[in-house]
C-alpha cells in the first residue's frame, strides 16, 4: 500500500471514530433528558454542589470550627442550622463537610477505577501471563476483609490523618471490584467484530483500547465510577463515625462521630442529628439514581425497557 493510501486510510479511520464518538455523545444527551433516574440523581448532586460551593461564598466557613459560635443552640437568626456543643455553626459545618466528604469519595473512587481500568484492560485485552497474574492478585486481595484493613490503616495514621490521606487509605482497596467487573466487559468486547476489524486494519493494541473500546465502555465506566465514589463515601463516613477520621476537619462523618460522642440523642439536640443525615441521604440517593441511570444506558436490554 502506498504512503498516500495509508494516509487516507488513517484519516478515514479517524473520521469514523470521531463521528461515532459524536453520535454517542448526542445519544447520551438525549438519554439524560429521557431517563428520570439519571436526571433526578444529577439534579440532587448538583443541588449539593451548589449548596457547598455557593455556601462558601455567602457564609463564613470559619464558623465550622470549635468556639466560633454559642454552644448547643437550636436554629435561630444568625445560626439557621443551630450549633453543637463545641460551638460550631452547623450550617458552616454542612457546607464544608459536604465538600470534604465528596472530595474523599471522588479521590478514592477515581483512583480505584483508574487502577482497575488499567489492570482490567491489561489482563482482558492482552491475556496470557498478564491475565493470570492480575486475576490471581485480585482473587487474593478480594478475600481480605476490607473493613478490617481500612480500620488498621486509619488507626495507624490516627492523629495525622487528613481528608486527603483518608481518601488514599480507602483507595488502597477501591480498585478490586472495578478490576474484576471491567475485565469481564473487556473479555466480551475483545471478541467483537469492530475490534477484530481494527486488528486487521493494523491498529496497535493501545489504539484499539483508546479509540475503539473505551468510548464504547464509557457509560459502564461512568456507572462503575459512581458506584466506587458511593462506596468510598460510605467507607469514609463509617471510619469517621468510629473516630478514625480527621478530627480537625468538619467532615460529615466526623460530625456524626461528635454527635454520638456528645450524646445528642439523649440531650435532645435534634438539629445536630437531622442535618448531617439529610445531607448524606441526598448524597447517597443522588449517586444511586445516577448509577442506575448510567447502568441502564450501558445495558442495551435495560435501555430498551426504559
Amino acid at each position: 500500500m502506498s504512503e498516500d493510501a495509508m494516509t487516507k486510510s488513517a484519516e478515514l479511520s479517524y473520521a469514523m471514530r470521531t463521528g461515532a464518538l459524536g453520535r454517542r455523545l448526542r445519544l447520551g444527551w438525549y438519554y439524560l433528558i429521557a431517563n428520570p433516574n439519571l436526571l433526578i440523581g444529577m439534579v440532587l448532586l448538583l443541588v449539593l454542589v451548589a449548596f457547598s460551593l455557593g455556601g462558601q461564598i455567602f457564609w463564613d466557613t470559619r464558623l465550622a470550627y470549635p468556639l466560633s459560635a454559642p454552644v448547643a443552640q437550636p436554629p435561630m437568626p444568625g445560626h439557621p442550622f443551630g450549633t453543637d456543643t463545641a460551638g460550631r455553626d452547623l450550617l458552616a459545618v454542612m457546607i464544608l463537610g459536604t465538600v470534604l466528604t465528596m472530595k474523599v469519595g471522588l479521590i478514592a473512587g477515581a483512583i480505584g477505577v483508574a487502577i482497575g481500568t488499567l489492570l482490567a484492560f491489561a489482563a482482558g485485552f492482552y491475556g496470557g501471563w498478564v491475565d493470570r497474574i492480575v486475576r490471581t492478585v485480585v482473587d487474593i486481595v478480594l478475600t481480605v476483609p476490607g473493613l478490617l484493613v481500612l480500620i488498621i490503616l486509619a488507626s495507624t495514621l490516627q492523629g495525622i490523618i487528613s481528608s486527603t490521606s483518608m481518601a488514599l487509605v480507602i483507595a488502597a482497596l477501591a480498585w478490586r471490584e472495578p478490576t474484576r467487573q471491567i475485565r469481564s466487559q473487556v473479555l466480551v468486547m475483545r471478541e467483537a467484530e469492530y475490534v477484530k476489524m481494527a486488528r486487521m486494519s493494523g491498529s496497535r493494541g493501545w489504539q484499539i483500547i483508546l479509540f475503539d473500546m473505551i468510548p464504547n465502555l464509557l457509560p459502564y465506566l461512568g456507572a462503575t465510577l459512581v458506584a466506587a465514589v458511593a462506596g468510598a463515601v460510605l467507607a469514609s463516613v463509617g471510619l469517621e463515625a468510629l473516630g478514625l477520621g480527621p478530627r480537625q476537619e468538619p467532615t460529615l462523618g466526623m460530625t456524626v462521630y461528635w454527635m454520638m460522642t456528645e450524646s445528642a440523642f439523649v440531650r435532645g439536640l435534634w438539629w445536630w442529628i437531622i442535618e448531617p443525615l439529610i445531607v448524606l441521604i441526598i448524597l447517597f440517593v443522588g449517586m444511586y439514581l445516577v448509577s442506575i441511570g448510567l447502568d441502564e444506558f450501558a445495558n442495551p436490554r435495560l435501555r430498551k425497557r426504559t
